[in-house]
């Protein structure tokens, strides 16, 4: 039977973990996203298998995940600002090997150490761009405690089934408040796409992409951060083998935006539409709850972001896009739409009031004779 558990969003993200199958957590603790890591040093060890490893610095943290994963085990690591601009690299090395993994990242207030027990989403922009290069990422962001075990199990099956990391994007609010949260006796679990051992490790079909041959599995695999051929191998002077390869490893992700979309449309044909992720997801929904004349777009995936879905609302005429940021998927917004939009960003720690969020609505009804 289901279990009713009472617990913070963090200890969710770990239960979650746990759910899907992982047995590895490699990391090092940091301000707020600790408690996933005090969990999965708890929880890890008492399953056969599974191992918890507290390494020097978010660097190794990232690292070790990674080569946990080319074992063919579910890997994760968690960390917060400071520690994910320290994984941008590894992130980057992820991506270009196509390594199946998972990090949690629960938002601080920044630049630099910051805030360091105060929410933000301060991060989101670098979820999608930290690294360099050319690449895609799929990032998700849960708005409450149960969505964070949810989404964390789905974050396993989408880094497997699409051979990418994949981020957890929540934050200090959701990461230490409880809530109820229902735990299913199982969940669905999609492992990669199975390769042959006489695969190349890094062949595609028309899906463009590969089948995992982990490390153990009869075949000789090179895994490597330079361009490479389908064996592995560097192949990095090749300006047409790269293109090739950033192209395909881009637009396996990009290509599908809309089977990757997650989310949530309340009163599409309202004129002032909420645009929101995360945290101020439950200040949009008091707003919605009291004032029929809105609406709102809720994200539980923002990268890759679903444009198309903008399109839903045939009678909007101002998007507001409420963010613990002084404005950062609110641009992305304005890039896809030419309905005009309202950034409502807001830092230093204190959330969105419903208050304050019906009151930017009022004025944008009120103005122009919206």
């Amino acid at each position: 039977m289901s279990q009713l558990e009472f617990v913070q969003g963090n200890i969710a993200c770990g239960k979650g973990a746990i759910a899907a199958g992982c047995t590895f957590f490699g990391g090092y603790p940091i301000t707020p996203s600790t408690e996933v890591a005090e969990y999965m040093a708890e929880a890890l060890p008492k399953i056969e298998g599974g191992c918890f490893i507290q390494m020097e610095d978010e660097i190794a943290g990232l690292a070790s995940t990674i080569g946990a994963a080319w074992t063919g085990v579910r890997a994760m690591t968690a960390t917060s600002g400071p520690g994910f601009s320290l994984m941008m690299e590894n992130i980057g090395y992820a991506f270009m090997t196509e390594t199946p993994c998972v990090l949690v990242n629960v938002q601080r207030g920044g630049p630099s150490t910051g805030q360091p027990t105060m929410a933000s989403q301060g991060d989101m922009m670098q979820a999608r761009y930290g690294s360099h290069g050319d690449y895609a990422i799929i990032a998700l962001c849960p708005s409450t405690v149960q969505e964070c075990f949810e989404l964390t199990v789905k974050a396993f099956n989408l880094a497997d089934q699409f051979r990418c990391p994949v981020l957890v994007m929540t934050d200090q609010i959701i990461g230490h408040m409880r809530e109820r949260i229902i735990i299913p006796d199982s969940v669905e679990i999609i492992r990669p796409k199975p390769a042959k051992p006489t695969d190349l490790p890094f062949a595609t079909d028309e899906s463009e992409i590969p089948g995992f041959l982990p490390f153990g599995s009869g075949q000789r695999t090179h895994v490597t951060g330079l361009t490479h051929n389908e064996q592995g191998y560097p192949d990095s002077a090749d300006h047409k083998r790269h293109q090739m390869l950033i192209t395909r490893l881009v637009h396996k992700i990009e290509s599908r935006r809309h089977e990757i979309a997650d989310y949530e449309i309340v009163n599409p044909d309202a004129k002032i539409i909420f645009v929101c992720y995360g945290i101020p997801v439950r200040a949009v929904q008091q707003v919605a709850a009291q004032d029929k004349s809105v609406g709102y777009l809720k994200l539980r995936i923002v990268w890759p972001f679903p444009e198309e879905l903008l399109k839903r609302f045939k009678n909007v005429s101002t998007f507001i896009v409420p963010e613990l940021n002084l404005g950062m998927i609110s641009r992305e917004v304005e890039r896809h739409t030419a309905v005009p939009v309202i950034s409502a960003g807001k830092i230093g720690g204190e959330l969105h009031t419903a208050q304050e969020l019906q009151e930017i609505a009022n004025a944008c009804k009120t103005v122009g004779g919206r």
